[in-house]
């Protein structure tokens, strides 16, 4: 049974599928399937994600703390319990003002 197999039919809580990392950014993917994945990110204040573009729409649900996350240069501030969109084929970024963890899903379909 793999790691993502053992959520199926579980209740758990988001924020605590992943710890923080002192200067660090870690993921746990929950689903990876043909449609999309589903993954769960923890970010240490200060880190985040370098400007990158997917082919593919991405939401994205702030489970705990701050982030700025940018969209084709505008920027965003996400706090938990926000969510944002992320368009596909447009240049976006993350940096985590604090501690900031994220849910990701990624539709491909």
């Amino acid at each position: 049974m793999t790691r993502q197999e053992s959520l199926v039919g579980r209740v758990v809580e988001l924020a605590k599928l992943i710890g923080y990392q002192d200067g660090a950014v870690v993921s746990r993917t929950v689903a990876d399937k043909k449609a999309g994945t589903i993954t769960v990110f923890a970010f240490d204040a200060g880190h985040g994600l370098s400007e990158h573009s997917a082919p593919f729409d991405a939401f994205v649900y702030a489970i705990d703390g701050e982030a700025e996350i940018s969209i084709s240069g505008q920027k965003n501030r996400v706090i938990e319990g926000q969510m944002i969109i992320m368009p596909a084929n447009e240049p976006h970024a993350i940096r985590a003002v604090t501690p900031f963890k994220m849910l990701l899903v990624m539709i491909r379909a």
